[in-house]
């Protein structure tokens, strides 16, 4: 996650697990305990990575998160989440973009 350490955010914890699913990366950025959900796509054909982030999975990471946080205990000023997009194309440079804040 070197996109997110070059931005100033310094990541916690990556791929953490439980029984009712995965958070992708856990971060943290001042006071800010942030949630990214990181998606990747070969193309934009069936739209782009971002948008595969529905309703439903924003609730699902909203769980994990807060199951996170009572594990860690606390305190935590803010959370926040946000949603990374990466599409990789064979033989070229990923592009890769930052939303802050998306749910």
């Amino acid at each position: 996650m070197a996109f997110l350490v070059a931005s100033g955010i310094e990541v916690v914890e990556r791929n953490w697990r439980c029984r009712y699913g995965e958070l992708d990366v856990v971060a943290r950025e001042g006071d800010t305990t942030v949630f990214v959900e990181v998606k990747t796509r070969s193309g934009t054909m069936f739209g782009s990575p971002e948008e595969s982030v529905t309703v439903a999975k924003q609730g699902r990471i909203r769980r994990l998160a807060g199951l996170w946080l009572i594990e860690r205990g606390g305190p935590f000023v803010a959370v926040r989440f946000d949603v990374i997009g990466v599409i990789a194309t064979p033989g070229g440079q990923p592009t890769v973009v930052h939303h802050r804040a998306v749910f």
